[in-house]
């Protein structure tokens, strides 16, 4: 199979990295929640991939600012929401 179809066919898994991450992110338990936000990444590389070779500019910067606030994601998970804390004081 030639590279060109083989870069086609990536949106398929793609968009199926993007469907279990969005189950992940989804999880009660923030270990989990931390899995789907590192599969969001995975997601955003792939798709910022297929985009480069079909030329889809606009998706490739949306995946670009998708994954920033992944990583924000990521660290605001890790270290607790501040308003959870106020909310379980009130």
């Amino acid at each position: 199979m030639d590279p060109d179809t083989l870069l086609d066919l990536l949106q398929w898994p793609a968009m199926a990295v993007t469907l279990v991450a969005a189950f992940l992110v989804g999880a009660r338990h923030a270990k989990k929640r931390v899995v789907g936000f590192w599969t969001f990444i995975l997601s955003n590389v792939l798709w910022i991939v297929w985009g480069v070779h079909d030329e889809a500019w606009a998706l490739i910067a949306l995946q670009a600012g998708l994954a920033a606030m992944n990583v924000r994601a990521i660290f605001r998970n890790e270290r607790g929401d501040p308003a959870d804390d106020k909310a379980a004081g009130a």
